[in-house]
This record gives structure tokens, C-alpha cells and sequence, in this order.
């Protein structure tokens, strides 16, 4: 995207119409008007804006019903119950936002900049109806396919990866989104990453192969709510290659030895630790975005 950048840069300062005048619009109004002649008023839909109502306003031109006013409420898509629900915070004013960064192994691309602006655009909204946000966007710095990139290269991973951190941070001052609270490194926590698989393998909802360490799935009967799908309906080698010495095909790594270093899933580790500030912070996370 910081290559797009360069070539598309005139793009960025495009200026906008004003909108339509009065007249205009009451003209284009009477205009639809004609081909709708059983309706007896005329309703001009629009969006209030700086309203927190996931419906749109409903203004009624030369007729009887009252204009709807503003609503303060915020209505958000809950992905596990499907819904649109009324936003409630756990914490009384207070909102924790978990966004899944980058895997730092070559330059971000548009679907990274949809995600980011996306979000950034609910941190305003959120920030401006008063609550007290704390933003968490990781970065994946420690992955097989910085470690593979590296090789191809013959660069030093760390290395490698703090400079396409460096190009996504430009790409968010170009896209005017705002920093994040905190911005945690894989790299910078592998103590206690380690410490927590321990853990999770403590607790037998791990198991070894090999020296791998994976999840298993059948001990979290929960597993699959979120995305709405069955184990029994997956199906394997669709994303991964299939690894007979799983105990089940869809049990994933939290740990795979390699030449360099190992590669982890920290998300679980990150969103505890950043939490630290909120009251029980293994609670406080209330929207968690992914790519």
C-alpha cells in the first residue's frame, strides 16, 4: 500500500461538491413524486449526522409527522448472537478495542487499509461519545512466513519485520487513522507467552507432538460459536496441510519449533496483558476486529 501510495498520491487531495441547495433538492423531490402519485407526503430520507442510530432518519417535507430526533444510542453487529444489539459497555465509560495487526512480512496492501480505517472511524465515534478507549493493535513480528521471507532474502527476520512495521505505521499517517493505546510485539513478550502455553498445556486443553504444542478443541465444547460453523462440517487441508499426528484436523498450533525461533498464537497472551489498566481485565474486551 506505501507503493500505491506514491502513484495515487495526487487522489489524496480530491475535493468534494458542497451539497445540493434547498431548491435543488425540493426539485428533485417533486420529480420522484410524479411517478408515485398515490402518496400523499413527501419523505426525504437522510442520515443525521454525528448520531450514534443505526437507522436513518425519516424528514417529512409539507406533511404532519415530526422529524425523528437524534439518537444516542450505538447499535453494533454482534457476531456471535447475529444481531444488531444495543451497545453496553461491561465498565461504566470505559471501552476495550482489540484489532489484530499485521503479519510483518512484505508491504500492506487495500483489504489491510479497509480493516484499519474501518476501526479507526469506531474509535472516533466512541471517543466522541465520551468513553474512555483503550485501543490495543498488535504486531505479528515472529510468524513461518517472516522466518521463510527472511531466508529468501538471507535478511535477519527481526530485521526484516521491523521495516515492513515501519512501512504500515506510514501507511496509517497517510490514512489519518489515529495511533493505537498500545502496539505490543510478539517479539517483546516471549517470556510470557511461553509461561502462558505452559499453562493452557497445565490445564490439558494442550497436548505435545514433536515438540509442537497444539490446541485441542474437543476440550472446548464452546470452540465454533463465533464463526457459526461445526467441526464436523470443516473440512481438512482446506487452509493448512493436514498433519495426521493431530488428534483432531482441526486442533491449531500455539507453538512449532523451527530453525530460528518459534511461532506462536499471541493474541489470547496480548489482549490479557493490555488489559492490565481496565478492572478484571481478562473481561474488558469488548470488540476484537480481524483481517
Amino acid at each position: 500500500m506505501g507503493s500505491l501510495y506514491k502513484y495515487y498520491k495526487p487522489l489524496t487531495s480530491i475535493c468534494f461538491s458542497p451539497p445540493p441547495t434547498k431548491s435543488y433538492l425540493l426539485h428533485s423531490i417533486k420529480i420522484k413524486t410524479l411517478f408515485s402519485p398515490t402518496k400523499k407526503t413527501r419523505l426525504h430520507r437522510f442520515f443525521t449526522s454525528l448520531t450514534t442510530s443505526s437507522q436513518p432518519s425519516i424528514k417529512t417535507i409539507g406533511g404532519d409527522a415530526p422529524a425523528a430526533s437524534p439518537s444516542s444510542e450505538l447499535w453494533l453487529y454482534n457476531t456471535m448472537s447475529r444481531k444488531k444489539e444495543l451497545f453496553k459497555p461491561k465498565v461504566e465509560g470505559k471501552v476495550g478495542m482489540y484489532v489484530c495487526g499485521v503479519t510483518a512480512y512484505d508491504l500492506s496492501h487495500i483489504g489491510h487499509a479497509r480493516v484499519y480505517v474501518t476501526f479507526d472511524v469506531l474509535l472516533r465515534y466512541l471517543k466522541h461519545l465520551g468513553y474512555d478507549v483503550r485501543y490495543v493493535r498488535n504486531f505479528t513480528d515472529v510468524d513461518d512466513k517472516i522466518i521463510a521471507r527472511a531466508n529468501e532474502l538471507g535478511e535477519d527476520p527481526i530485521c526484516l519485520s521491523k521495516r515492513y512495521c515501519e512501512e504500515f505505521l506510514r501507511d496509517m499517517v497517510h490514512l489519518h487513522c489515529l495511533p493505537p493505546s498500545v502496539e505490543p510485539r510478539v517479539s517483546d513478550h516471549m517470556p510470557q507467552i511461553i509461561d502462558m502455553i505452559e499453562q493452557i498445556l497445565g490445564n490439558g486443553y494442550a497436548y505435545r507432538i514433536d515438540g509442537d504444542v497444539y490446541f485441542s478443541v474437543d476440550k472446548l465444547p464452546e470452540y465454533g460459536q463465533l464463526s457459526g460453523r461445526k467441526l464436523e462440517d470443516n473440512r481438512a487441508g482446506e487452509r493448512v496441510a493436514v498433519d495426521s499426528r493431530k488428534k483432531n484436523p482441526a486442533d491449531f498450533a500455539l507453538w512449532k519449533p523451527c530453525a530460528w525461533k518459534h511461532r506462536v498464537e499471541e493474541c489470547l497472551f496480548l489482549v490479557l496483558k493490555c488489559w492490565a489498566g481496565f478492572p478484571n481485565p481478562a473481561q474488558q474486551k469488548e470488540t476484537h476486529g480481524k483481517i
